[in-house]
């Protein structure tokens, strides 16, 4: 049993889980009084740099950029771990909402907070409440001018590029919200699937220019979701075939 292992067992573990019951349970506590959810967001934002610095990851960030002032994206990317949502949420300064497996909604204080703070949960058994639930997404968009974010793949992919589902062109189209394709590097390091051992290092996110949707149809979908997948394909072979030394960013 290495020493990495048991200091991430002893040390990591209870860090990351302390954290994560006490800023949901803040977050509890002010959704009661927090109507458009700002607050909530900063506090899950102040979560998802916790557990990167708990992690003793060494983000690198590039692209931002390309998300402008004054507008409400569709955030789209690759998903190697459960570590990317926080590494998204802590590196990208958007209030956005997430779609999550309706799985994660079933996690004690995780899934409460979710609930509480208007995230989207997905039953990928069930289209037509996952259409319900697009459209939702797509309206409140439109109506509240919040971001949204998705992982295409459906689930975590332990190499390349899986198959994309459709939902990301779907709610840009019926929105008309700009899509941001990013690329991860490094999560899947950090935390492997299956593994509950948190390792630390280098990660790399990388935010490629805004697609916009308001020249397709929903019936164009399969194509613009060809489009999304190709552009992240291209922002991941960036990261892949980059040797330059790099500059870390906080």
């Amino acid at each position: 049993m290495s020493l990495s292992f048991l200091w991430a067992i002893i040390v990591k573990a209870p860090l990351i889980i302390g954290s994560t019951i006490f800023m949901g349970t803040i977050s509890m506590i002010t959704s009661v009084f927090d109507p458009d959810g700002r607050r909530q967001h900063a506090i899950s934002r102040n979560w998802a740099r916790q557990l990167l610095f708990f992690a003793g990851i060494r983000m690198r960030v590039r692209g931002l950029e390309h998300v402008r002032p004054g507008q409400h994206f569709v955030f789209a990317g690759n998903h190697l771990s459960l570590y990317d949502t926080p590494v998204v949420l802590a590196c990208i300064p958007r209030q956005f909402l997430f779609l999550v497996n309706v799985k994660y909604v079933k996690l004690p204080f995780l899934g409460t907070h979710l609930k509480r703070s208007g995230h989207f949960a997905v039953d990928p058994d069930d289209t037509r409440a996952s259409l319900r639930i697009l459209t939702d997404a797509a309206r409140r968009i439109q109506e509240l001018g919040l971001s949204v974010l998705l992982f295409p793949e459906g689930r975590r992919s332990n190499a390349g590029l899986q198959d994309f589902k459709e939902g990301v062109a779907y709610i840009a189209i019926k929105s008309g919200a700009p899509v941001v394709p990013f690329a991860l590097k490094g999560t899947r390091e950090v935390l492997p699937i299956g593994s509950g051992h948190v390792r630390g290092g280098p990660v790399e996110l990388l935010l490629g220019e805004p697609i916009d949707p308001t020249a397709y149809t929903l019936k164009q979908r399969e194509e613009f979701t060809a489009i999304l997948r190709e552009r992240i394909a291209a922002l991941m072979e960036q990261l892949d075939s980059e040797t330059q030394p790099q500059r870390e960013a906080a």
